[in-house]
Formats: C-alpha cells, structure tokens, sequence
C-alpha cells in the first residue's frame, strides 16, 4: 500500500498565493457524495474525513448518501454537478472497475472528474460466519471446492471490489461459488453477521470491528502485506493462494472543470486531515492506511488501476452488463 504522503512544498507555496475565488471559498455547505449504502467502508472514510475537513473549510461538509448501479448513481451526480467545489465525490475502487463491467457508464471517470486526492488503501478480507468450519484460507479452499455452486459469497454489489477480489480468488483457486450482491457492503456484512450468507471479502474498514468481536472470523487479507491494526491475519498469498493480490482505495474527487484552486485548497484540507493524529490513529487500527497523494498522482493511479481491472474482468471472464 501507499505510504501517507505529507503536504508537498508545492501545495505549500500555492497556498500563499491562492486567487480571491479560493480565498473566498465555500461560502456555504460542501456535499461529500457517497456513491453506496451507509455503514460501507466508503461510507465510514467519508464520516472521519467529513468533520476534519468541516473545520478546515469553515463550512459544514455534509455526508450524502447516494447508493446504486455499482455506485454510477453517485459518481454521476458528482461528474453532472456544478464545478464549483460545493459537491464532492469520495470515489471509490469501481470507479476503475466499472468502464470494463459495464456496457454503459453515463461518466467518464477519467475526463468527468477531477481528481483532489487518494485518501485510504485498504486491503479487503476473506471473512466467514463462524458456523462455517473453516479456519483457515486452505481449510476453506478443501470446503468449497468439493462443493461446486453450493456456498454462496455476499458482496458490496456487482463490479464492486469486494465482488472482483472473491472474483480473482475463485478464478486462481479453481472453485466455483454462487454470488449475492447487496447495495453495499453495510447491508452485506450484516447479513453475513446474522448467518444468511456464509462468506464475504469486505474492505477492513467494515469488517475489522466484527472481526475483533468475533462475529466474524478472518481467514486472509487481499493485499501483498498485512492489514495495520491486523497483523495476526495473514495474506492470502501467503495462507495458500501465491500472487493473489487486490487492494481496495477511497479518494475525493470534484467535477473536473472545478477551479484549479479550489482543487489545490481542498487537497490541502484532505491531506491535513489525514495527517491528524486521531484520523490516522482510528484509519490504521481498522486495517487502512492513509494516503493524502497530489491530484496528478492520483490521476495516474486512477488510469493504472483501470487498466489494471481491465485486464482481471476479461481473465475471469466475467461480460460486461
């Protein structure tokens, strides 16, 4: 993952000379776009960042929950609004994820939206109910694969990251499950907590205090090294699946004719908030960790990972909708 990445110079020194638009800016409440459910792990970044940034701005930063169509209703709102910093999208993984899954994105990720920067990576994790008698990811590998079709597995919703991560599992595995989507991971992992579906790989931001409370039962982490906060969980590639390896990421984005120097002032109020102790604190204990990179770095990291999911949709053969 990422390492947070501290306010550059460059920030700094645009500060000193922002326009009178940015000096005067907001002038009223800001609407952070969650494109899913409550309870998610978009959701709950959007709820630590949103107070941090309410301060910063001088303005309230207002949390709107816009859930649906593998999270394009959001993302669409955002992409339409005026560019005038007042709405704001706390992006999320399918915004990489849904040009290859679906036929007909109503945004362009890439040319819709201005990028203001990577807030979190976080790993997603292989989780099951405990009534499952599997304790391990080679356990659960020797359950399933006897069993073709029979265990189903929840997810955030159809092209989602908690849906493509089990996607990839099942494809370098060789087992063959049944697939439940929900419109997002809250309603997802409650319903794997009350037993009506006995697997999921939701971020760690949703999962972790479960898991901690032993409601659910981790077998392993998605990225290439341990969860922060998690580290007696093992990778999955080190639990049995060699190479595995998917990571999940939040980060703000505005419409991408906004002003380039509301955009360098709301960075500067990301990646402050981030650097906050408290925020950081709580963000690493849940098994994420903050980012707080440049808009252009996380323009280049949005076009990487879409090329990047490109290429694991056609591998897991998975056509577009």
């Amino acid at each position: 993952m990422n390492k947070i990445i501290y306010l550059s110079s460059f920030v700094a020194l645009s500060l000193l000379a922002l326009p009178v638009a940015a000096q005067n800016y907001p002038t009223r409440a800001v609407r952070l776009v969650v494109p899913s459910s409550p309870g998610g792990g978009t959701d709950i970044s959007a709820r630590i960042l949103a107070p941090q940034l309410t301060q910063f701005l001088g303005q309230q930063v207002v949390v709107e929950n816009r859930p649906g169509a593998g999270t394009m209703i959001g993302g669409e709102a955002v992409a339409r609004a005026a560019p005038d910093g007042y709405t704001l999208l706390m992006g999320i993984s399918t915004l990489a994820i849904n040009p290859a899954m679906y036929k007909k994105v109503p945004y362009d990720a890439l040319k819709d939206l201005a990028p203001i920067s990577q807030a979190v990576a976080l790993s997603n994790v292989l989780v099951v109910h405990p009534s499952l008698p599997a304790k391990s990811v080679k356990e659960f590998v020797a359950l399933v694969k006897p069993r073709p079709g029979q265990i189903n597995f929840a997810s955030a919703g159809v092209g989602t990251s908690p849906h493509l991560s089990m996607e990839l599992f099942l494809v370098m595995t060789g087992l063959k499950m049944l697939h439940v989507p929900y419109k997002g991971s809250g309603p997802g992992v409650t319903d794997l907590i009350a037993g009506h579906v006995p697997v999921m790989m939701p971020n760690m931001l949703s999962a972790q205090p479960h898991i901690k409370s032993g409601r659910l039962r981790a077998l392993g982490v998605t990225g290439s090294k341990r969860a922060p906060g998690a580290e007696n969980i093992p990778t999955i590639a080190e639990a049995g699946v060699p190479g595995y390896e998917a990571v999940q990421w939040y980060g703000v984005l505005a419409p991408a004719a906004t002003p380039r120097d509301i955009i360098v002032k709301l960075h500067t109020g990301v990646v402050r908030a981030l650097q906050n102790p408290e925020v950081r604190q709580r963000l690493l204990n849940d098994g994420a960790e903050p980012v707080g990179s440049s808009p252009e770095e996380f323009a280049a990291y949005l076009r990487s990972e879409t090329a990047k999911w490109a290429k694991v949709i056609q591998a897991a053969g998975i056509k577009p909708e």
